[in-house]
C-alpha cells in the first residue's frame, strides 16, 4: 500500500524507503534490512506522504526524518 495516496499497488509499482540515521533512503532493489515504507514513485504521492508524516509513522520512527533523498528521487510514472 502506498502511505502517500493510500492505495493498494503491485510492488512492482511502488518504491520501497527505509530510514537510515534518520535519513530516508530510496530501496530500489527492495532488499535492504529493516522495516520499510511504500509509496509510488510520483511527485504528488511522495509529496502526500511528506506532508501528512506517513513515512515516519510507518517506519516507526519518532523523530523527525531527512525527506531529500526521497524528494529529490527522479520520479516513474504511476501504475
Amino acid at each position: 500500500m502506498c502511505v502517500g495516496c493510500r492505495t493498494r499497488a503491485p510492488r512492482a509499482a511502488l518504491l520501497r524507503v527505509v530510514s537510515r540515521n534518520d535519513t530516508l533512503i530510496v530501496d530500489e532493489r527492495a532488499v535492504l534490512p529493516g522495516r520499510g515504507a511504500w509509496v509510488h514513485p510520483t511527485p504528488e504521492c511522495v509529496d502526500a506522504a511528506v506532508r501528512r508524516r506517513a513515512f515516519g509513522r510507518a517506519l516507526r520512527v519518532s523523530s523527525d526524518l531527512d525527506t531529500r533523498n526521497i524528494e529529490q528521487h527522479p520520479p516513474r510514472n504511476k501504475g
